[in-house]
């Protein structure tokens, strides 16, 4: 092999497999593989966790990388953890147990490839450590002999396979403790009257050990690289600012992927509703969902001193959540607790996380906000709970046989408790969609639906945001402007936080006729949702366009079409802006593009359904269009 196109790099290899899979197969190959892939999915959640990566998974093996021995050997004690938990419910002949190998290396980096005589030895490494257990290299353990609170039990140099030299070894334990192998312990006879002396002395000791392990993990030696102020992409808001990226589904079940997601959203939803902090939208936070991130690199896009991050498993009626708050900026993990507790306890759980997040940014809550942060628009009933979970994740795919399933699980969700304010928000919400996509083949009966469920949310509670976004959204269908934005501002009152509410808000101002008010607010929701869905770029470009600042409209429809190239109104936007310019060649060739994805396109379709409470507005615009060359 040639070395031309590859490049080295030193790396924290880490290599696992299974010990005895041969018998497990032997004897039942289907329960075999299909608690492989449970326990692979979630060994590779944790080695996303810790900022690992996974290089390769053959067979019983998984291959990762680390950037840090330490993040390797945490993810490795943390599978081992979560794998002892499990096999202690099965019986002794189906227990699965891994053995893990870990080495601080240099490879040879082809693509997402790693080779070398770095990979080879975490691979030895493996197959000397014990079913259940940990063997690294000398390499590594110099890199954390005094940043983790483990043992190591020094194995000596040991010969391996296709391995030149030998190579140093230490097995992981996890008491605070180092064995020389071959040194024993001596034994001295001590006088009973020494005894109770030499037993006060060592407590003195491992008390003051402890105390020097604490300072040392917790306040000396941060294990996070702290972001820099000044490389963010906006501005350190002054209030405490936090994003909340999507926990990770441990449950070993791909099915389970909304409850997850619900869990995150439910407490991004809870945060956001307290005036005192500054909230990202998850919108942003779930584009770094399945990717290996770091914390540093998420606050510097986003924005935000504080990152949570977390895990949820769901087994039958319970659930186990873990979740870590890190000050990005100080690179120090603030707070850190793991929860097993019944799925009825839920919202009792997502407050008390919440207010653990309150204590550690040091913000205290006010008017009566330390109680029913969630529960508030939710529901006790936790089949109702999941159904409307289940009808969220299916109705952010914006599609019509989707947005279909989606007002079903809602249906269901409302059968199961009358009571639950939001399944009724989002079921309206699943009608409106209908209308304003095209997807009703009756308009104004899933109109009367919308408008029919939307009433009966806010006769239960007023004062729920979602619910007047809602009825900013219909009265701007019905072009009722003053009503319209009326309602988004209720809507922003009642959730500062809220980007969506905020976006929602801007575009009726610019339907209105106040398109100069629209572009602050626009820019608003962006800051809160910094990786925003396409529909904030269009409008914000529609904004601009009638404020009569058209070359930050065209920057804004460029925007979308970067990562959307299809998208028919940015092209349209950008042909009616560049008639406007006089700049006829472009306007001319954005026209095409727009006749390229809808060769059928219509200018009397579209005047149809423009929503423009100013005449003239209307008249410019489809006179721009047709300049470019549209009819």
């Amino acid at each position: 092999m040639t070395m031309e196109g590859f490049k080295r790099k030193l790396t924290t290899i880490f290599s696992a497999d299974v010990a005895g899979y041969s018998r497990l197969m032997g004897e039942d190959e289907a329960a075999t593989v299909k608690a492989l892939t449970a326990y692979r999915e979630i060994m590779a959640g944790l080695i996303k966790q810790h900022r690992g990566r996974v290089v390769d998974s053959p067979g019983d093996n998984v291959l990762a990388e680390f950037g840090s021995v330490v993040d390797a050997v945490q993810c490795a004690v943390a599978v081992q953890k979560e794998f002892q938990a499990r096999n202690a419910e099965l019986p002794e002949n189906r227990k699965m147990e891994f053995r893990i190998g870990i080495n601080l290396g240099d490879v040879i980096e082809e693509g997402d490839r790693i080779y070398g005589d770095g990979v080879n030895i975490a691979a030895r490494l493996q197959s000397l450590a014990d079913p259940g257990g940990i063997c690294i290299s000398k390499t590594a353990f110099d890199h954390i002999e005094t940043k983790l609170p483990l043992g190591y039990e020094y194995l000596g140099e040991q010969t391996v396979k296709n391995i030149a030299k030998p190579v140093g070894a230490y097995k992981v334990l996890m008491e605070p403790r180092v064995v020389v192998a071959g040194e024993k312990e001596k034994r001295l006879p001590v006088r009973s009257w020494r005894r109770k002396t030499i037993l006060a002395g060592a407590l003195a000791v491992l008390v003051v050990i402890v105390g020097l392990l604490v300072w040392n993990f917790s306040v000396r030696a941060p294990r996070i690289e702290p972001a820099s102020v000044d490389r963010m992409a906006f501005p350190l808001p002054e209030k405490p600012s936090i994003a909340v990226l999507p926990f990770v589904n441990m449950s070993g079940d791909p099915q389970q992927e909304y409850f997850s997601d619900g869990i995150t959203e439910q407490i991004i939803t809870g945060l956001s509703k307290i005036p005192q902090l500054f909230v990202i939208a998850r919108n942003s936070t779930f584009t770094y969902k399945g990717k290996p991130v770091k914390v540093q690199k998420v606050a510097e896009d986003l924005g935000v001193r504080y990152v949570l991050e977390g895990s949820v498993q769901r087994s039958g009626d319970r659930t186990r959540i873990t979740a870590q708050l890190v000050d990005a900026i100080k690179g120090h993990h603030l707070w850190a607790e793991s929860y097993d507790r019944h799925l009825k306890d839920i919202f009792v759980l997502q407050d008390e996380i919440t207010l653990k997040i309150m204590t550690a940014m040091r913000v205290k809550l006010t008017h009566g906000g330390q109680t029913r942060l969630y529960e508030r628009f939710s529901t006790d009933n936790i089949q109702a709970l999941d159904k409307g979970m289940q009808g969220v994740h299916v109705m952010r795919r914006l599609a019509k046989q989707d947005n279909a399933q989606a007002r079903q699980f809602f249906e269901e969700a409302i059968a199961l408790d009358p009571h639950y304010v939001a399944a009724h928000t989002l079921l309206a919400m699943t009608h409106l969609y209908d209308v304003w996509l095209g997807w009703s083949t009756n308009p104004r009966q899933s109109m009367a639906q919308a408008i029919k469920l939307g009433e009966r949310a806010l006769a239960m509670a007023d004062d729920f945001d979602m619910a007047h976004s809602l009825f900013g959204h219909i009265y701007l269908v019905r072009r009722q402007y003053e009503k319209a934005v009326a309602e988004g501002e209720r809507a922003v009152d009642l959730n500062p936080n809220s980007a969506d509410a905020h976006a929602r808000l801007a575009m009726s101002l610019t339907y209105a006729g106040r398109p100069e008010e629209a572009v602050a607010l626009f820019k608003k929701a962006i800051r809160f949702n910094p990786l925003p869905p396409d529909w904030y770029f269009l409008n914000l470009g529609n904004a601009y366009r009638h404020a009569r600042l058209y070359e930050e409209a065209i920057a804004a429809y460029k925007k979308i079409l970067h990562r959307n190239p299809d998208l028919l109104f940015a092209h349209m936007g950008l042909a009616s802006v560049y008639s406007l310019l006089g700049r006829e060649g472009e306007a001319r060739a954005a026209a095409k593009e727009v006749l390229r994805i809808n060769p059928k396109f219509s200018l009397k379709g579209v005047e149809k359904t423009m929503l423009y409470k100013n005449k003239s507005h209307v008249e410019v615009l489809i006179d721009a269009l047709r300049k470019a060359g549209l009819n």
